[in-house]
């Protein structure tokens, strides 16, 4: 048998004599290795091998091996070397040298003709692990010195640091006699060069030494070497020495500690060597020889070249004064025995404490644990002081010194500010509620100022505690991002700390908050809720109250149902419904009405309007996504209720529940369809030729082009591809206003950024809008009209077609348009892998169907449902691409292709009931095996691949691991990725990050071919372009504006700009305009790229409705003449603040650490503009002179001498007579509120006394009241 192993080694930086063999130049060799005995793995190759080199990874049959750096003799050279087997047998294999691309030489990026080696040792002699401890000094707080070793690895771009400490080995413990008290171990630092903002070298005239300072922002990465590598060999036939180097958590003397269950996460750890998540600040001491031989000279070239400047003169004096810790004083001692003697020490720590509230305590870890204040830096006088500003002063200061970004090295500089925004004293909507959150990293932890966030059930029921809770994510380091899966244990230091933190839970101050449960899509993003429990409630009497959950043994189902609870609802709170058990339709022991039931038309109209859920031409949506105490999925509008009534099928029942409030996720809506890599690859393998894909794609980027500069093809364009947060609806308003023409800045920079983002979106993911199409949810035929799937059916006709009905929202020039597709269309359902995943279908009209649109209907006949076929799809809210161009459509032979075949892997169930300890255990489980992203990756990849694409033997074992995969978290069964299917290779349209040259190829196929035809666009906001004079020189009585007004709108708009601020923060989004309409070009994956878009746009949806909410209770009114002058007011502010921005950037030159005590952030340099855009309609209005400009006059004279009341909108008035309506039965006027007519005075309305009558006793109302109230409204 023929095998082959590559040994590579890298060289290090030093030059070589003319007369060296050429492979000891090189940055690797590689080794063949052949005659290989049957049953030899990679371990008896590795330990065969390893005296003569560093072997960083064998493998067997296809694959190769590697040595960093070249071997010191060419023991190749006979031809033949000796191994010896695990039976101590030795065998004589044949070895070869592997040349070809060694020469391991890399191009500068930035100069031409300039060639380094990719690889580079360096010698050290110390490193110093320091903090900042002052202004301009920093504190040597560990060094290391002895064996050290430098590297930069030019390839990755990353710099790393080999050195050695003693760790007590707790075997001398057990056994002083055989084991020695300490080990020397060896840990490796790596820094990516992106880290590196700038070194400072500092050369020493006695010693020659130079050292190099680093200062990060974010802590680096630490791994120690196993000494006994034989575990790591886990495969037979691959093994890469990464395996022998696991990240570290921490540095401690005793690593026994770690698995201590006793430890609670916070930010403040005792005990370490190096605390190597707050220590980052670094002293590199390189020897004089690297200067003598020309390293330092090319490690300066090098890091120059990659952005990374190495500066003499450095700011940063040594301070050999170790610093005192901020937690001196704000932790309180352990209480002691009263009766027990006390200690000085303990009496000195309780003089030195000083108490601060919890918000406050709470906001001061926020901007420690940011890096924004130091704890290395602060003094007990600082402490003292910020007590004495009183708890709501002291919080309001912290939130905006972590608005604001900004680092102070001396804190006592804060309290310098006299004017500050906080961002939790704002007005926010009932539906949310402020909540504190924590990332938790490897080695520390990061907490949050309160942001906004959409309720859910357990928040509503607990609100009166909503400060105990603790929304938390576990994450790899910032510089990383999220934590992957990996194959072997490498990683398993980072998954203990996650299950110690779940376990033992998270203090902060005197709050110890304990693991409370997590939703679905918290789950998949590695997130969960903590709570710090009170007096008389804990997280336990929480998860009690969830429902009935102990018939579930299963402990994924049991976590899954627990996160039920927890899903971001809207509760509706007008009538309750009235849930009425109707049975499943089942056929051949599926459930094709899996996840499906009904609700009336009478309360699918009071929850859009409560809800503000109606679709843009105003119709009430067809289906809801729910929950309603242990219930789940979709509910269709449907005619077979009665008046209040939802219809539950037992599919839809999860558990019992004491909770009745129905509760809304999402609507129905018109969603543009789009291909994706995925959808392409399945219909390329079903015959759709490559060039129908370049068609669509030319026709996209031209409809594109003309958008930029035609109003009527933008609108229309916006119009049709509906993003789904419905944002381009927005935009396509603002252009018909004229904005676009009179180039107003924000509304041409959201128009760029639309483009930007759409392009973005066609390049990295071939995401083609199909203008014949559309994106809805799923749902079932009711009437049993339709035909199913039936096998043994004609193959050629369309008759033997399943059949769909769809009706789809079209917008019209003038309006909207209902249109029933009918014809071939295709069905899928993303992520589609399989050949079988796209159905083809006929759709035809069923009148008994067109009250439904913007749902597809399936058919509830048949063998099999289409659903299902669809990549595992169900009813209970899953979208549904549906396509009815017919380039798209498969030709007859392909119709039928047959459906993945899988049955889902599913974990035993227990004999008892589930522990919360078992429930964290599976956390911490799906977090290391959930290889979804990697199976979906190498999916791609092969497929791009084979000749077979995705219907080689690879693929179709990928997809039905991915099947696997996508319902790990509900069964419990994990997915199981072999090596054999990691690909060597990827294709150059996945832009691997890091990834070395020779592992990419260039891909000919279609989706190279898509992606090399898209260019990249880089979005820049158009700030120069003027303001809209049709605003800023509109009519006298608008333009002649109130100082107090002006003022105010000057306030608010701080507020404003400090809320959006914290969602960019939070996101770690460039700019405004990506949060106001959630068109994301990047993020810092705090969620995952499907639900980033639906995640800040529901954050910034709610931000715009708090603080549209302030101007109406301070104009009194939402009509337009009543807002009219605040809402000029607001566009003036706006200009005037950016044009003093404007002038102050044009002459700040950007700041250095010598001229600054603190490191501004580029952030909190930028003007925001899009504030008075919340009134996007009404500034609209004003624009083009569409307002009575005497009620304005009228307003503003009467408006001092009119008493402030509360506005009712038109769905608070009909939820509030709900129930008189429904008791006064169907002779009682239906209320009709013109949509004009969208706002009601309170104090108009108590004129007539007849809110009094109604609202104040139910009970007792005149119903003859309620009678005048309809007669009011509908006047």
């Amino acid at each position: 048998m023929a095998n082959q192993t590559e040994l590579v080694q890298r060289v290090p930086m030093m030059s070589f004599p003319l007369d060296i063999p050429t492979w000891r130049s090189w940055e690797s060799l590689a080794i063949n290795v052949f005659n290989i005995p049957e049953g030899t793995n990679t371990f008896v190759l590795w330990d065969s091998f390893k005296k003569e080199g560093n072997i960083t990874s064998v493998d067997i049959f296809d694959q190769r091996t590697g040595d960093h750096p070249p071997p010191s003799s060419e023991f190749w050279a006979m031809g033949t070397y000796v191994i010896k087997l695990r039976n101590r047998t030795e065998v004589t294999v044949r070895v070869e040298l592997k040349t070809g691309d060694q020469e391991g030489l890399m191009d500068s990026p930035v100069r031409p003709g300039v060639r380094y080696p990719s690889f580079m040792d360096f010698s050290v002699v110390k490193l110093d692990v320091c903090v900042l401890n002052g202004e301009k000094t920093f504190h040597v707080m560990h060094a290391f010195k002895g064996s050290l070793r430098g590297s930069l690895d030019i390839r990755r771009r990353e710099l790393s640091i080999n050195f050695t400490t003693n760790i007590r080995d707790s075997r001398s413990l057990r056994n002083p006699s055989l084991y020695s008290e300490e080990n020397e171990s060896l840990f490796r630092l790596r820094v990516k060069f992106i880290q590196l903002d700038k070194l400072w070298a500092s050369h020493d005239p006695q010693s020659k030494d130079i050292s190099l300072l680093a200062i990060l922002e974010h802590p680096a990465l630490y791994f120690r070497r196993l000494k006994n590598l034989e575990p790591t060999f886990q495969s037979d036939t691959n093994w890469k020495e990464i395996d022998a180097w696991p990240r570290q958590t921490a540095l401690v003397h005793n690593p026994e500690a770690l698995v201590n269950q006793t430890l609670i996460t916070n930010l403040y750890r005792s005990g370490q060597i190096v605390d190597i998540g707050r220590w980052n600040v670094f002293r590199i001491t390189l020897s004089p020889e690297a200067v003598e031989n020309g390293a330092f000279t090319l490690l300066h070239d090098i890091l120059g070249d990659h952005n990374v400047p190495v500066q003499n003169d450095c700011p940063f004096k040594e301070s050999f004064r170790r610093p005192k810790l901020v937690w001196d004083w704000i932790n309180h001692s352990p209480a002691q025995n009263p009766s027990s003697p006390r200690s000085t020490l303990g009496d000195l720590a309780d003089r030195e404490y000083v108490p601060l509230d919890f918000p406050v305590r709470y906001q001061l870890e926020v901007c420690i644990s940011n890096g924004w204040l130091s704890g290395f830096c602060m003094t007990r006088e600082f402490v003292l002081e910020l007590r004495d500003l009183g708890e709501k002063n002291a919080r309001r200061l912290l939130e905006h010194v972590d608005t604001e970004k900004t680092t102070y090295l001396n804190p006592m500089k804060i309290f310098d500010i006299k004017v500050y925004k906080a961002v939790s004293d704002a007005k926010i909507p009932s539906y949310c509620s402020f909540m504190r959150s924590a990332q938790v990293t490897p080695t520390t932890i990061y907490y949050n100022t309160p942001t906004v966030d959409t309720s859910n059930r357990i928040i509503r029921r607990y609100i009166e505690h909503v400060d105990h809770f603790l929304r938390v994510r576990f994450t790899d380091e910032k510089s990383v991002g999220r934590i992957f899966s990996t194959v072997g244990d490498s990683q398993d230091e980072i998954y203990t700390r996650v299950k110690r933190t779940m376990a033992n839970g998270i203090t902060v101050g005197d709050r110890h908050y304990e693991f409370l449960a997590f939703s679905n899509s918290q789950f998949r993003d590695h997130g969960a809720y903590f709570f710090a429990p009170t007096l008389h409630l804990t997280a336990a009497h929480i998860r009690a109250w969830m429902g009935k959950l102990s018939h579930i043994r299963n402990i994924a189902k049991y976590a899954a149902r627990l996160g039920q609870s927890f899903s971001t609802t809207r509760a509706f709170g007008g009538c309750k419904a009235d849930i009425r058990q109707i049975e499943d339709i089942t056929r051949n022991g599926r459930v094709f009405s899996d996840g499906v039931g009904k609700i009336s038309k009478f309360l699918v109209s009071m929850v859009a309007e409560e809800l503000n859920l109606k679709t843009p031409d105003g119709e009430l949506p067809s289906a809801f996504q729910f929950r309603l105490g242990g219930c789940k999925g979709l509910l269709v509008v449907s005619s077979d209720p009665g008046h209040s009534e939802v219809h539950i099928r037992p599919s839809q029942l999860k558990f019992e529940s004491p909770h009745v409030k129905l509760e809304i996720i999402r609507s129905s809506r018109p969603s543009v369809a789009t291909l994706n890599r995925q959808l392409i690859l399945v219909l390329a393998s079903r015959g759709i030729p490559d060039r129908a894909f370049h068609k669509k794609l030319k026709q996209h980027l031209e409809i594109f082009e003309e958008a930029m500069v035609n109003d009527e093809k933008a609108t229309g364009m916006l119009r049709k591809y509906i993003d789904p947060e419905q944002m381009t609806l927005c935009l396509a308003k603002m252009i018909d206003c004229g904005f676009r023409r009179t180039e107003e800045p924000f509304v041409y920079s959201m128009l760029a950024l639309w483009k930007t983002w759409h392009l973005k979106h066609l390049k990295e993911k071939a995401k083609i809008v199909i203008e014949k199409g559309t994106c809805v949810f799923g749902c079932i035929d009711e009437t049993g009209i339709l035909n199913g799937y039936f096998r043994g059916r004609p193959l050629d006709k369309e008759a033997s077609l399943p059949q769909i009905f769809i009706q789809v929202s079209q917008p019209e020039r003038r309006g909207w348009s209902r249109n029933v597709i009918t014809g071939l269309c295709i069905v899928a359902r993303n992520p589609s892998l399989h050949p079988g995943d796209i159905r083809v279908v006929l759709a035809v009209d069923v009148p008994e169907l067109r009250h439904l649109r913007d749902v597809v209907v399936f058919p509830q006949t048949g063998d099999l449902d289409v659903p299902g076929m669809c990549s595992g799809g169900d009813l209970d809210g899953d979208d549904y691409v549906v396509i009815w161009d017919q380039d798209l459509i498969p030709s007859k032979r392909s119709w039928f292709e047959p459906p993945m075949q899988q049955t889902p892997k599913k974990a035993p169930d227990l004999d008892r009931d589930v522990t919360v300890d078992e429930v964290s255990s599976f956390f911490v489980t799906y977090m290391k095996n959930n290889i979804l992203p990697s199976i979906a990756r190498a999916h791609l990849a092969w497929a791009d691949q084979l000749p077979d694409g995705i219907r080689d033997d690879k693929c179709i074992r990928l997809a039905r691991l991915h099947s696997d995969a996508v319902d790990y978290n509900k069964t419990g069964g994990a997915a199981v990725m072999t090596r054999d299917l990691v690909p060597s290779r990827w294709p150059h349209f996945m832009e691997r990050r890091g990834a070395l040259p020779k592992k990419d190829y260039h891909s000919k196929k279609i989706l190279g071919q898509l992606y090399d035809a898209v260019e990249h666009v880089n979005f820049v906001p158009h700030l120069t372009m003027p303001f809209d004079s049709r605003i800023l020189e509109c009519k006298p009585e608008l333009k002649e504006l109130s100082e107090d007004l002006l003022d105010y709108a000057r306030s608010l708009k701080g507020d404003y700009d400090a809320a959006v601020r914290r969602v960019m923060a939070q996101y770690e989004i460039p700019t405004e305009f990506e949060v106001w309409s959630s068109w994301i070009l990047s993020h810092n994956c705090s969620a995952n790229n499907y639900n980033i878009s639906e995640k800040v746009g529901g954050l910034a949806e709610h931000l715009r409705s708090g603080f549209r909410q302030h101007c109406y209770e301070k104009m009194g009114g939402r009509f337009l003449e009543a807002l009219a002058p605040l809402v000029v007011a607001m566009y003036r502010v706006t200009h005037e603040d950016l044009l003093t921005t404007q002038e102050v950037v044009k002459y700040d030159d950007e700041s250095d650490y010598e001229e600054s005590d603190h490191m501004d952030s580029t952030a909190a340099k930028t003007s925001l503009i899009s504030f008075p855009w919340m009134f996007s309609e009404y500034l609209g209005k004003i624009a083009q002179g569409h307002y009575d400009l005497d009620a304005i006059t009228k307003l503003a004279a009467t408006k001092g001498s009119r008493p402030k009341g509360k506005v009712y909108t038109q769905a608070e008035v009909m939820r509030l007579t709900a129930d008189f309506t429904i008791e006064g039965g169907s002779g009682r006027p239906k209320v009709e509120i013109p949509e004009s007519e969208n706002d009601i005075v309170e104090n108009d309305i108590l004129e007539n006394d007849i809110l009094e009558e109604i609202f104040e006793d139910k009970a007792t109302a005149n119903l003859s009241a309620l009678d005048k109230l309809i007669d009011m409204i509908g006047e």
